[in-house]
């Protein structure tokens, strides 16, 4: 009989047939439910993530405002592929959340709205400069991060926009259309994060670089024949982690943001050409639509701050479900 009302005990443990204890009396006196060890603060404090507690590294946020962590004022960042799409719309974020911003572009004069994102940056006590630079000229490169750098003092985070896309039949690439697209995508990119991470260790200032992907760089889209494309995006994704490795000891992390399908003014003469993709391209993710450049704002802003702080190495795909069918 004893073994049988053991075992019968056994089970309700595990069913939670068993009463339980009050919540309250369950809590720890910090306020962790899974039973961490006890702070010798309050619940209130020890719960709170802003105060006067210094995290081991010294970075310490103040109550001067809600979310803190999202904040990039007083940082210089570097956005290339910013003189329009989401390049440009990226940066105003930045701009809002307090960065100086310097936008890098191989175009004669950016969009015309790059203007009005100057203005904006007056308006909100920082700024927005123009600098033409192809990232495939590594001298410009290098020289351009140096002036940067020394006219601030630092440089504290990385957005690499700038690629190109191609549509090409696999049995129809050139040796020239594949090395243009490797050229931009990846050694550009690659050429571009290693300018700007030199210079961050020669005045030893840690920061944060967010490579853009593609979700194609871990699928093969549809009915779209861009082989050279998906594998530099592919590339630009494994140049991440590896950078993160590297450079990770230097306080310097590396992410990826990969976008789905995005309706920008370049798209629109895709949609004239072939009409069906503006139909069949929303059924192809899990919300139904395709996405806009304001979208992936917020993203950029969560990367290159210390809400950040503890990932490197990852991809942020950000894709409406395509690519979790």
């Amino acid at each position: 009989m004893s073994r049988a009302v053991n075992r019968l005990a056994s089970r309700a443990l595990v069913s939670g047939l068993l009463p339980k204890a009050p919540l309250a009396s369950r809590v720890k006196p910090n306020g962790n439910l899974l039973g961490a060890q006890s702070s010798s603060r309050s619940p209130a404090t020890s719960r709170s993530f802003h105060g006067t507690a210094s995290r081991p590294d010294g970075l310490t946020f103040g109550n001067t405002g809600r979310l803190p962590e999202f904040s990039l004022k007083g940082k210089v960042i570097i956005v290339t592929g910013a003189g329009r799409g989401l390049g440009l719309v990226q940066s105003e974020a930045l701009l809002e959340a307090g960065a100086k911003v310097y936008a890098v572009d191989r175009l004669e004069e950016p969009d015309p709205d790059f203007k009005r994102v100057q203005e904006r940056a007056q308006e909100l006590g920082t700024s927005l400069s123009f600098n033409r630079l192809d990232v495939r000229d590594n001298i410009s490169l290098n020289a351009t991060m140096a002036r940067i750098a020394d006219e601030n003092g630092r440089i504290d985070g990385l957005l690499a926009c700038a690629g190109i896309q191609q549509e090409t039949p696999a049995l129809e690439s050139t040796m020239e259309d594949t090395d243009r697209m490797v050229g931009v995508n990846i050694s550009g990119t690659f050429m571009t994060a290693q300018a700007v991470a030199r210079q961050m260790r020669r005045l030893e200032t840690p920061g944060s670089m967010v490579l853009i992907a593609s979700m194609s760089g871990t699928i093969a889209n549809k009915g779209l024949n861009c082989a050279a494309y998906n594998a530099s995006k592919a590339g630009v994704i494994q140049l991440a982690r590896n950078l993160a490795m590297e450079w990770g000891k230097y306080g310097i992390r590396v992410n990826t943001i990969s976008p789905g399908y995005i309706v920008t003014a370049m798209t629109a003469p895709l949609f004239e050409q072939f009409p069906e993709r503006k139909v069949n391209w929303p059924t192809e993710n899990m919300l139904g639509r395709l996405s806009y450049p304001e979208e992936y704002r917020g993203a950029a802003v969560f990367l290159l701050s210390e809400a950040s702080s503890f990932m490197t190495g990852a991809d942020l795909r950000m894709d409406g479900g395509h690519a979790a069918w």
